[in-house]
């Protein structure tokens, strides 16, 4: 199958705007990989298709565009390229590490094996990473027993959130693609029996509904939808229970956050990381009580 390799040479902080970009707002989103080159940084970003000059110009402006580099690398292994430029990742507790430098995670409990590939969560984005810290601070001083990882990519924070607890997890997403690859990550991490993984669209199929409530949702997606859901999202959390959304532009938070606020949670803390906001939210009001299910 035929990949196509978009490169550029930058500055630390123009390469981390470009990679987050490409794959925050790309749908699908490339493989992505920086590594050092001089004191510089070189980007590379791995396509399934061609990819669309002029929507990349209009991401990231012209002027970054007309330095971009394209090449058709057709049999490559594009994953073991990505794999090459990417380092472990430490999260708090958690080190999220691929397959290449598995024996920087032996023996520890926290480690968490993850491969660049075709669903989005490798800790290598400030969202991600963002999401672990916070998974990390709730889990020192709270246990749960269900959580829902909404929009999980490639598992992590599903996986995060099973190795930090006792919870039972469900882990969906919208695309059949990631929940697929989220699975093969949850094997490989031992993680099968405390998480399951379902196909779907926002928050209405059943299997999430009969899971309710949950004493943790994360959800690393975007702001638009996050906004759009919060309501169905809120009526999911257990009293005293947390919800940690990602995938926000530090511009955009305020508008999320206030969305949230609105409908009755309070803001325990917010990070920051690579021009990117997560916030832990947390549900202070009583709901009648409801009966969990097994998840």
């Amino acid at each position: 199958m035929t990949t196509f390799k978009v490169s550029l040479t930058a500055s630390k902080a123009e390469a981390e705007a470009i990679a987050a970009l490409f794959t925050e707002v790309l749908d699908p989103p490339p493989a992505v990989s920086i590594s050092e080159r001089g004191g510089l940084r070189l980007v590379e970003a791995y396509f399934a298709e061609q990819p669309d000059l002029g929507a990349l110009a209009a991401l990231t402006g012209s002027s970054i565009a007309e330095r971009f580099d394209v090449q058709e690398i057709g049999e490559e292994n594009w994953v073991a390229v990505v794999q090459r430029g990417l380092h472990p990742v430490a999260a708090g507790r958690f080190l999220v590490h691929g397959s290449h430098d598995r024996s920087a995670g032996a023996g520890r409990h926290y480690a968490i094996e993850i491969d660049a590939g075709r669903a989005f969560g490798t800790a290598h984005h400030g969202t991600t990473r963002g999401c672990l810290l916070a998974i990390d601070r709730i889990a020192k001083r709270s246990d749960w027993q269900r959580v829902l990882d909404l929009g999980t990519g490639s598992g992590v924070l599903a996986i995060a959130a099973a190795k930090a607890s006792t919870a039972r997890v469900l882990a969906s997403d919208i695309d059949p693609v990631a929940v697929a690859v989220a699975r093969e990550n949850i094997r490989q991490n031992g993680a099968l029996r405390t998480i399951r993984t379902i196909v779907s669209a926002g928050v209405d199929r059943g299997d999430i509904r009969r899971c309710a409530p949950f004493d943790l949702i994360v959800a690393n997606i975007l702001a638009a939808p996050l906004i759009k859901l919060a309501p169905r999202i809120v009526k999911l959390v257990a009293p005293g229970g947390h919800i940690v959304l990602s995938g926000l532009l530090d511009a955009q938070a305020r508008e999320v956050s206030a969305t949230y606020l609105r409908l009755g949670l309070a803001l325990e803390t917010r990070l920051s990381l690579e021009g990117w906001t997560t916030l832990i939210l947390r549900c202070a009001f009583r709901r009648n009580a409801i009966v969990r299910r097994a998840v």
